[in-house]
């Protein structure tokens, strides 16, 4: 039994002529570009970089000025079509009370009761009501949207 548990015991050994040498040294990173040659790259990539924004930045203004320009041309149109719907809001605002208050007897729509509300004013001069008046007749939902409205400044 003592001869069997004598050739089990075979230790590991290193191989004949010893294991070959741990390499430890620094191994330098190879070099691609020398410094004055990364310097030159960065110095060229820096002036076209500088060239491709200036154009970049000459075509942004001119974008900007063409939207300005449409803009200024657009507004009178925008602001004619404005005013005309306000108008055509007031006409049905009246034909409104018109319609509301045909059973009353003496009502004079744009008057209380026949009387002017604005005696100092001409009755051919437009009186722009306040909000209230001027969504009378609308949906709530509308009234609640247009008056909590926030102004982008």
């Amino acid at each position: 039994m003592a001869e069997a548990f004598q050739v089990a015991k075979k230790q590991d050994l290193p191989p004949p002529g010893g294991y070959k040498p741990i390499p430890f040294k620094r191994i330098p990173a190879k070099s691609y570009f020398s410094g004055y040659t990364m310097f030159a790259g960065f110095i060229g990539m820096t002036i076209g970089s500088i060239y491709l924004y200036n154009i970049t930045y000459k075509r942004i203004l001119k974008d900007e000025i063409e939207m300005r320009s449409a803009k200024m041309a657009i507004y009178p149109a925008l602001l004619a079509e404005r005013d005309r719907e306000y108008l055509k809001q007031l006409r049905r605002n009246r034909d409104a009370e018109a319609e509301l208050m045909r059973d009353v007897p003496g009502w004079e729509v744009g008057t209380y009761y026949g009387e002017r509300v604005y005696k100092l004013i001409p009755p051919d001069q437009l009186v722009e009501p306040i909000f209230q008046e001027y969504y009378a007749h609308s949906d709530i939902k509308e009234w609640n949207k247009r008056a909590n409205i926030k102004l982008l400044s």
